[in-house]
């Protein structure tokens, strides 16, 4: 047997252990069995937003424990797959193809063992707000609410409009929607900061090279069982009209519902649904997670990590340059991970490599990189 298959088994095994051990994979295991044997009550479903949570909780478990079964089945078998290449040299080609294969798995088990954040594992609520760059930053606002979605599908995970203004031009104003599936916060949370973008204008007839500018903001939704302090006394609730397409569909009343957390400044606002009651309610689950944010913000403060890896604002601190010239490419300015496919990241298939790239980097408490300034 060759050495170097043999150095990367016991490699394998290694990291298995220790990965096991962070994950906490035996606690895993036996929180599915309590939760398996609490839906099989009669009466599981009576309270139906509390049964979709617990759902959640199982999917998000069996996301790390399936998985790592499945690596520990397959590190044994390898161990026999050993055996039979030292006395069949021509099966060494697959001990390296299987070894290679039990690498991809670990690699991706060691990113989900970075998302140990108190709320990494909460679903996402993501704000796109439109910001320099006239017209052209409402198209891009509206581009990224399509990446951010098409995202969301391809992880299978739930997507609800919570509110959304249109540009009269082109584009929207800003946009927030809810995205709910294991570790959406602790994957998204790094898209927080400025997305800047250079294209040629499709708004201007001149055919000029334009730079926009589209501000993202991402926070945990906090379910009820998390206490999070807000005063109502502090809270200023405003009602409006919603905005629609028109016609037979406008909204005649004001069920839009603004919310204003005084001592903080911080404002949400929800008009997808036609009841002020509805809106009402996913404002205040917006509120919360917002004031979830700030918390999780002021704790990380405290290190000095954080200002690394903080996301600035304003004219030349973006965190990621997209361009579609003078050629096609993405280039995070974290991170320095780059993309030569325009195309590909806004379709959302090849995001989530910008999303790994900065859990591992900020899990390496790199210096940034320096941006792209063409």
């Amino acid at each position: 047997m060759d050495a170097e298959l043999v150095q990367r088994s016991e490699k394998i095994e290694k990291r298995l252990k220790l990965l096991a051990e962070s994950l906490d994979h035996h606690g895993k295991a036996g929180q599915i069995k309590k939760i398996e044997a609490k839906m099989g009550q009669p009466d599981f479903w009576d309270d139906n937003e509390s049964a979709q949570k617990t759902v959640g909780e199982l999917k998000a478990l069996k996301a790390i424990v399936g998985p790592m079964n499945e690596l520990s089945s397959s590190v044994e078998d390898l161990s026999v797959l050993m055996e039979m290449a030292d006395e069949d040299e021509s099966v060494a080609a697959e001990v390296g193809q299987e070894l290679s294969r039990l690498e991809n798995i670990l690699d991706d088990l060691e990113l989900k063992a970075l998302l140990d954040g108190p709320n990494d594992s909460a679903g996402a609520i993501l704000t796109i707000n439109a910001r320099d760059g006239g017209t052209d930053a409402n198209d891009w606002a509206d581009i990224m609410l399509r990446m951010y979605s098409a995202w969301a599908v391809n992880q299978d995970y739930k997507i609800q409009l919570l509110d959304r203004h249109e540009n009269e031009e082109a584009g929207i104003n800003s946009a927030s929607v809810a995205i709910r599936g294991p570790m959406a916060y602790g994957y998204l949370k790094g898209e927080q900061g400025m997305h800047r973008l250079v294209r040629i204008s499709p708004f201007n007839s001149e055919g000029k090279r334009q730079t926009s500018f589209a501000a993202v903001s991402v926070a945990p939704e906090i379910d009820d069982s998390i206490e999070v302090e807000i005063e109502e006394k502090d809270v200023r609730t405003d009602t409006f009209r919603a905005s629609g397409a028109g016609g037979q569909h406008v909204n005649k009343t004001d069920s839009a519902i603004r919310l204003t957390h005084i001592p903080t400044n911080t404002v949400v606002q929800c008009q997808s649904e036609r009841s002020q009651h509805q809106n009402k309610a996913n404002a205040w689950k917006m509120l919360r997670a917002k004031m979830a944010r700030l918390e999780e913000e002021r704790r990380e403060a405290e290190t000095a990590a954080k200002y690394s890896t903080q996301a600035r604002t304003g004219f030349g601190s973006q965190i990621r340059n997209y361009f579609l010239h003078p050629d096609q490419r993405v280039k995070d300015a974290r991170t320095g991970h780059y993309v030569g496919n325009f195309n590909s990241v806004i379709d959302g298939s090849e995001l989530q490599g910008f999303l790994d790239a900065f859990l591992r980097w900020r899990a390496g408490g790199k210096t940034a990189v320096t941006a792209d300034e063409d």
